[in-house]
């Protein structure tokens, strides 16, 4: 039955073993030619065109870019687009998982449904349910747009539809009569979401296989960033340290960055005083300790991380009755230190809404491991320049380094050569991953500085950079004028 058709290097326990092998056989690793380099650059990416009508777009969205590229093994990161088919809009995601991909990919399953589920009206919610209740075809609510790698786990389908029936049920049951509001629907699927993964590692499940990954989804943690597009409305729910940025074009031709999302970490002090004021006074120094949660955790909003949400006897009650390969996991028996008054975690998002406008060109969807190295605005003028295929020339700037003539006519050629490197990439996505992993300090691709990036082996790789999964969502900007104009739109 279907409805459908990050963490730093000191998280990582490994992270100071094998240098010695690194340095004996790093010669091997750098010889990647070019053609190797692009293979491996293009191997997740994924491209999507809004099919035309009568030769028209009359979305405002024209299409989108997706690319991954991991550092861990497995890669922890996830992505996920689709079309909702009941109610109107695009759905856009990136989930980033940490202690594991097992939240990430139950999340990047599953949250669209609800998503879906909390924006349908109570007559269509009605029908479906009828239908499941007399064994009828269910009307497809998404409309999945994926890369071939981008897999759903089908030992748990039944489990997570039973689950988002049960949410439909009390929805129908809750009928106000009411529209449902987008970033309420938001708010709602998030929790509702992690709340059933809490309550099935409770609950448990007869298959063995399927009681193993119910835990370990609760037990691993994921951030959120998701994007809902419908016209000009965009609203981003983002809970964790993922990021939307908005790209804008100037008049001049240049690029602003704009961006619609909040994260949620120590560099935020409306985070660190929101998780404060919900604990006694006399744990203001230990909340918060060395600018991560309880001295352990990045984000301070995810889904799952059950060991930040429930009580120490909850953990030991679920541990014990558990699998032997989750007892015998350090990580999940260890308690963060001074956890008293849980929870200290919430997957709740925080929604921002802007109304497009024609100079709003694009929306990058990125995980963490994008942002950590590079400047919003630096992605928006690479995406930008792309996009238009015009590079507008700024003056060459040095960084208050000393360089020598050679150097600077180096820096000329690698500028030439940047603007012939666009002809590599056929997807955005794709070429912003080369940009964020091969840029010098110069703000360039640097080639021979891209292939020991690639082929650091999978050991020492995490300890150079992040997951980095992105999504570049291209507007259509004469439909969107179209729309804000007066009598514009419906």
């Amino acid at each position: 039955m279907t409805l459908g058709s990050g963490r730093s290097i000191k998280d990582n326990p490994l992270w100071y073993i094998k240098t010695q092998s690194y340095r004996t056989t790093s010669q091997q690793y750098y010889n990647l030619t070019r053609p190797q380099v692009n293979s491996i650059l293009k191997a997740n990416e994924y491209r999507f065109k809004v099919p035309e009508f009568d030769g028209k777009n009359v979305s405002s969205i024209l299409g989108f870019d997706s690319s991954q590229l991991p550092a861990n093994a497995p890669i922890e990161d996830r992505r996920s687009v689709a079309t909702c088919l009941q109610t109107r809009g695009m759905l856009f995601g990136v989930f980033d998982g940490h202690a594991g991909c097992a939240c990430a990919q139950a999340v990047s399953e599953r949250l669209f449904y609800y998503i879906a589920v909390s924006l349908l009206p109570h007559e269509t919610l009605l029908e479906i349910e009828n239908a499941v209740e007399n064994g009828r075809a269910i009307l497809p609510i998404l409309q999945w747009h994926k890369h071939p790698n981008d897999y759903f786990s089908k030992e748990a389908s039944k489990l997570y539809f039973n689950s988002l029936r049960t949410y439909w049920q009390e929805l129908i049951d809750l009928n106000t009569g009411e529209h449902p509001d987008t970033q309420e629907a938001l708010i709602n699927a998030f929790k509702r979401l992690d709340n059933d993964i809490s309550l099935e590692a409770q609950v448990g499940d007869p298959n063995s296989f399927l009681n193993y990954w119910v835990l370990r989804v609760a037990f691993s943690g994921a951030t959120a960033c998701v994007a809902h597009i419908d016209g000009a409305d965009i609203q981003v729910a983002n809970t964790g340290d993922g990021r939307a940025v908005l790209g804008v074009q100037e008049e001049d031709g240049s690029w602003t960055a704009v961006t619609l999302s909040n994260d949620h970490n120590a560099q935020n002090e409306d985070e660190i005083k929101r998780i404060r004021s919900q604990h006694p006074k006399n744990e203001e120094k230990t909340v918060v300790k060395q600018d991560r949660l309880l001295g352990l955790l990045m984000p301070f909003r995810a889904f799952g991380d059950v060991k930040f949400k429930w009580s120490i006897e909850l953990q030991k009650m679920v541990l014990e009755s558990g699998p032997d390969q989750l007892n015998e996991n350090e990580h999940t028996k260890f308690i963060p230190p001074n956890y008293h008054t849980p929870p200290y975690l919430t997957a709740k998002p925080e929604v921002i809404h802007h109304s497009l406008r024609p100079q709003d060109k694009f929306l990058v969807l990125g995980t963490d491991g994008l942002w950590e190295t590079m400047h919003r605005q630096e992605v928006v003028r690479v995406v930008g320049e792309y996009l238009t295929g015009v590079h507008l020339q700024q003056p060459i700037s040095v960084g208050g380094y000393k360089v020598t003539l050679g150097q600077m006519q180096g820096l000329l050629m690698e500028r030439r050569a940047r603007i012939s490197s666009v002809f590599e990439d056929q997807n955005a996505a794709t070429h912003l991953i080369r940009h964020a992993v091969g840029n010098n300090e110069f703000g360039v691709v640097d080639h021979e500085r891209l292939c020991k990036m690639l082929s650091l082996p999978e050991e020492l790789a995490r300890m150079y950079r992040d997951d980095i999964t992105i999504i570049v969502v291209q507007f259509n900007s004469h439909v969107i004028g179209a729309q804000s104009k007066p009598g514009g739109g419906d």
